[in-house]
């Protein structure tokens, strides 16, 4: 299973929102890039980059940032944030991210999905945050009026081959993940789904590598990393189940 660290760009420093709110935002670095850097250098084998400009606003904010860590780093990128559109997709992967998030797209614009799974299907992942088990989009400010669970479920119906699942009254918090959201996630789907919300110690990695989910491919942590409360190496080795 593998430790996805976060890097949140907004206003051009790496952040953690607090919940979702832009208005809880922690200022963690003044450079997304010796962010990236540092985690990849510790051991990280994947990143988890977030646009939070580009999700407030609709399009992509940040794409140069994304650019410079894709050509500083050597493991592969997900992007997300403002990708809301193809030309918008296009634009991410042409930056150098991997793989791209899609949130609100997905969850509103069924067509736009569908074509970009036609051309990018391997590249596509689905983001789906939930706040109260219903949907949120739009920078996670708004509802998507769609209980989570059920558009998991439609997703994987459409062709999707990754997910992300959220809680985001826990993310942030380091007030623990969504045990029974991780659970109920994976015995609903059987294609591979990343967890990201509220992971604050190395003993909550550990539950969640000892529930031995074969479609849980990984978990994101962002806050718990950089506050300190373990290195990426541990955590690397708590999810591992101490091999």
């Amino acid at each position: 299973m593998k430790l996805y660290p976060a890097i949140d760009i907004l206003g051009g420093s790496a952040v953690r929102l607090r919940q979702g709110s832009y208005e809880q935002s922690t200022v963690y670095s003044d450079s997304p890039l010796s962010a990236a850097e540092a985690w990849a250098e510790a051991g990280a084998s994947a990143l988890h980059i977030v646009d939070l400009d580009g999700a407030r606003s609709g399009a992509p904010v940040n794409l140069a940032v994304v650019a410079e860590i894709a050509s500083a780093v050597e493991i592969p990128i997900q992007l997300g944030g403002g990708l809301r559109s193809a030309d918008s997709v296009e634009a991410a992967l042409a930056a150098g991210a991997a793989q791209v998030i899609l949130g609100t797209a997905a969850l509103t614009d069924v067509a736009l999905l569908e074509r970009l799974l036609a051309v990018h299907r391997d590249q596509i992942i689905v983001s789906v945050d939930s706040r109260t088990g219903i949907a949120a989009v739009e920078g996670w400010e708004q509802s998507a009026g769609t209980d989570a669970l059920a558009a998991l479920t439609a997703l994987q119906a459409r062709g999707v081959e990754k997910l992300i699942v959220s809680d985001i009254e826990v993310d942030g918090t380091m007030e623990g993940p969504n045990i029974a959201q991780i659970i109920a996630t994976a015995e609903l789907l059987t294609i591979p789904f990343i967890y990201s919300g509220g992971v604050g110690s190395l003993a909550e990695l550990s539950v969640i590598a000892e529930l031995q989910l074969p479609t849980l491919d990984g978990v994101i942590v962002g806050k718990a990393l950089y506050d300190g409360a373990f290195t990426l190496e541990e955590a690397i080795t708590a999810l591992e189940g101490g091999r």
